[in-house]
């Protein structure tokens, strides 16, 4: 589904949340003078036939997959872009990743966690070229579940830059790429593998705003392939691995996350119920969600009212006190596979190959890495804002000629203390407010009183006039 959008600047909202957009000449200088610091030490692994998987266009290429069958079990390899390798201890390129903590995706143009002579050249994993990488290697069993793993320093070859579109056509007709041909027999098995941890597995279309050839911005809401799923399990995967493995050492950071609490999941048991599905008490949320369609209007909603389950994820260091699962995915659980992207991750790889391979850490990742963990608190929850304040004000322009339109709608919420209720727009697919409190899950037609494009508001009215 397209929403026609007028031209937008999304430079103020840039502005409004000061995200850094640009680096200094010190920077790009250093990020451009940067080579592999660690090219001696490396196992040459451009035998191995790995290939990405990413969004059509993407230039910073963290992962690269290759998976065979191993007896009746399977091994992945996963290589993840080496950054630490660029980034050299008290340079300027790690003062400014330090500052920053994350790329953070405007609709226009990324704000970028590292130039991008390095984040989309020197260290991404483009193909058919030569790059260093953090290379995992996980042997599962026939079941999906994790025998052995064991992390070194590479060098890798992509064969092909992949996007979710074409893999998921050449699946379809069972003609994958050989790297990636058993990547939705694991990834299935995977899923079954978090079906039984209890995780709470999110499967939520892109609602994403996109330039299009006339420089002007659309609303996409794009279908998620099967394909994405299975790529994720691998990413997860190797955060669990990653997770197990310094918690099993007692050192290294974790990414974490606390149950939901019993109101958080009333609500969000009452609001799928709203949606029309049936959902008991005793039925565990994970479970319940594995089985909804989420390319189905009712089902994007409901996976994004499950996102509030979500809230609250944040970073710990093991201590000698222990470690503090992620309740979303049922394990300890480690952010080590967008290191491109992702401050966290460079410390996270570094930790793990150093337990891997026997050593300490090294100084510049066990100095750095409670300051590193807490940028990253802080630009987590920029970034959400960020991305939130750019969606809401292309839902306003987008909504905003249908001033005093009717609109059907499904009410998930009503709250008779504020006088509002929290309402599903059916077409377009848009979760908003109305006025007034109509009854939980029932079918109603809103009027849309309100689509301010300053202070990106978008507000419904019922009953409809």
């Amino acid at each position: 589904m397209r929403l026609y959008a007028a031209a937008l600047n999304f430079r103020r909202v840039a502005e409004e949340f000061r995200v850094p957009t640009d680096f200094s000449p010190a920077v790009h200088k250093a990020a451009a003078a940067a080579r592999d610091r660690f090219a001696a030490r490396r196992r040459d692994a451009r035998d191995l036939p790995f290939v990405t998987v990413d969004p059509p266009g993407s230039r910073d290429l963290d992962q690269a997959v290759c998976i065979t069958r191993r007896g009746d079990g399977y091994r992945v390899r996963y290589a993840i872009a080496d950054v630490a390798a660029f980034v050299a201890p008290g340079g300027a390129v790690e003062a400014e990743s330090l500052r920053r903590g994350q790329t953070i995706y405007l609709p226009d143009e990324p704000a970028r966690l590292h130039p991008a002579v390095l984040s989309e050249g020197s260290a991404s994993l483009l193909p058919g070229v030569d790059r260093p990488a953090v290379l995992w290697t996980m042997d599962l069993d026939a079941a999906g579940e994790v025998e052995d793993v064991s992390v070194e320093r590479a060098l890798v070859r992509s064969r092909a830059q992949l996007d979710y579109d074409s893999v998921h056509a050449a699946t379809q007709v069972g003609q994958a790429p050989a790297a990636i041909a058993l990547l939705g027999e694991v990834g299935r098995l995977r899923q079954a593998s978090s079906l039984r941890r209890d995780a709470v597995n999110l499967r939520i279309p892109s609602q994403r705003v996109r330039r299009n050839g006339d420089g002007r911005y659309e609303l996409v809401i794009e279908p998620r392939h099967p394909v994405m799923d299975y790529n994720s399990e691998i990413s997860l995967l190797t955060g669990m691995c990653a997770g197990q493995m310094m918690v099993s050492a007692g050192q290294g950071p974790l990414r974490t996350l606390r149950p939901a609490g019993d109101g958080a999941e009333e609500m969000f048991r009452q609001e799928a119920r709203a949606l029309g599905y049936r959902l008991a008490d005793d039925d565990h949320v994970g479970h319940f969600l594995a089985g909804v369609d989420a390319d189905a209007p009712a089902g994007m909603a409901v996976m994004r009212e499950a996102q509030k389950l979500l809230r609250g994820a944040g970073y710990g260091l093991v201590d000698d006190d222990g470690a503090e699962v992620h309740a979303g995915i049922g394990g300890y659980y480690a952010h080590v596979t967008a290191p491109l992207r992702r401050l966290i991750d460079r410390f996270a790889a570094e930790y793990c190959l150093a337990i891997s391979g026997g050593y300490e850490p090294p100084a510049w990742a066990t100095q750095t890495v409670a300051q590193a963990a807490g940028t990253m608190s802080r630009t987590s929850q920029l970034a959400n804002t960020v991305d939130r304040a750019c969606l809401n004000l292309t839902e306003a322009t987008v909504l905003a000629p249908w001033l005093d339109h009717n609109f059907a709608a499904t009410v998930l919420h009503s709250d008779r203390r504020r006088g509002h209720s929290r309402i599903f727009v059916h077409e377009p697919p848009v979760l908003a407010h109305t006025l007034g409190n109509p009854a939980d899950g029932t079918r109603i037609t809103a009027s849309l009183i309100k689509a301010d494009t300053d202070s990106r508001e978008v507000l419904f009215a019922w009953p409809a006039d």
